[in-house]
């Protein structure tokens, strides 16, 4: 079958995109309701390194203002949670949370010997290596691997994003990059490639251009499942016109259907503040905190708060002292928020940043990260952390 040059690329781009598409989603074909009580990870990543001193503020702290004359949050502006903590004013609905008993702060989170590199230092995140190891599977894509020895029913993950990250790369199993199921279904059933497809015959001495048509299947019918899913049980909620708001409107429809997904992933940026940072922190909270508000009310309504839990990170903070520009540098520790309706352990969990006590001008980490996963993998995910971490790690108690 002759094809055009022109035709013959966009066969090729929609193959190469549906890389991204694993084969096992066609396993997922026979339906099976996902009841409550299946235990879901949303992970939101913070990109950019989000200053977690004016997220988590030490409003007490004199140190603090010492540091920031212009940057720091002033105390009648902080949303007070204790008597020496508050959240940056744009985080109402986490206040809320804090209130009711759903948000979790851990303090000091990081890593030995920490990398202020953008890019190596969300490696070390994503992987979970040590700040020597460099590693190219991802912690969730390990636990993809782990949880499908001889399964015919995989579990798996979804990313919002065009763009697979290494956190959902495994060695045998990968996560799906999708931002909108309607728009990769969409590009998938256009004419052109349904045609072409139910017009291929194979021919000897063309096993380049059956791959692709192969690979087009593929993409077809996956395209095909994941949009029929996101529409099962589809959100009515109302959410921000926003991209994470957008997302995560994708997600509770998702959660709400009946496909066999464990772990979401989702960014919001950028936190990179070196110049202006109240301006674009201030933007990017209240599209966070407007997000997350609706996405936790959709998933109490739907009875599914306590199956949920959605975790924040950023692979690094900022510096404790501000900059000229009005912003800060890279840093090292930072803070998380965990939200769930299952926490077992609620409010600050530990100490705020020792300010008196720097490495260097930047904070010092007192719990590791890989502690977090840990803890989830094995008591909200009931997996083997240590296979999959590649150590033994300490379990803490937020869940």
């Amino acid at each position: 079958m002759f094809i055009q040059r022109k035709k013959f690329i966009q066969i090729g781009s929609l193959a190469t995109a549906s890389l991204m598409v694993p084969k096992f989603l066609k396993a997922f074909e026979q339906p099976a309701r996902v009841l409550p009580g299946n235990k879901v990870v949303v992970v939101l990543q913070l990109s950019g390194g989000n200053d977690g001193l004016n997220t988590v503020i030490p409003y007490r702290n004199d140190l603090y203002y010492k540091a920031r004359p212009r940057l720091g949050i002033l105390r009648d502006k902080a949303l007070h949670l204790t008597d020496e903590t508050g959240l940056h004013p744009a985080l109402t609905a986490f206040k809320e949370l804090y209130d009711d008993g759903s948000l979790s702060i851990l303090n000091n989170v990081g890593y030995p010997n920490p990398d202020r590199s953008h890019f190596r230092s969300m490696d070390i995140w994503h992987t979970a290596s040590q700040s020597n190891e460099y590693w190219t599977q991802g912690w969730v894509g390990r636990y993809l691997d782990a949880q499908c020895k001889g399964c015919d029913k995989p579990t798996q993950a979804i990313e919002l994003d065009d763009v697979l990250s290494l956190a959902l790369k495994g060695e045998n199993i990968k996560g799906i990059a999708v931002k909108d199921p309607r728009r990769l279904y969409g590009t998938a059933n256009e004419k052109f490639f349904r045609e072409v497809l139910k017009n291929h015959t194979d021919e000897a001495g063309e096993q380049p251009v059956d791959y692709l048509y192969k690979t087009m299947a593929e993409t077809l019918s996956s395209a095909d499942y994941i949009f029929q899913q996101s529409r099962l049980h589809p959100s009515n909620a109302d959410y921000p016109k926003t991209d994470l708001g957008n997302s995560l409107k994708t997600i509770a429809s998702l959660i709400f259907s009946e496909i066999n997904t464990k772990v979401y992933y989702v960014s919001l940026g950028s936190f990179d503040t070196h110049i202006n940072q109240e301006g674009q922190q201030q933007r990017l909270f209240t599209e966070m905190n407007e997000a997350v508000k609706a996405f936790v009310k959709d998933l109490k309504e739907q009875h599914r708060f306590e199956d949920v839990l959605l975790f924040t990170f950023s692979e690094f903070g900022r510096r404790v002292e501000q900059n000229a520009s009005g912003g800060t540098d890279h840093g090292t520790a930072n803070n998380m928020f965990l939200i769930s309706g299952g926490l077992k352990q609620k409010g600050v969990l530990n100490s705020m940043p020792d300010l008196a006590n720097l490495n260097e001008g930047d904070l010092k980490y007192n719990v590791d990260f890989k502690n977090v996963y840990a803890t989830i993998l094995n008591r909200w995910l009931k997996a083997d952390d240590v296979a999959i971490l590649g150590r033994k790690m300490e379990y803490l108690g937020f869940v």
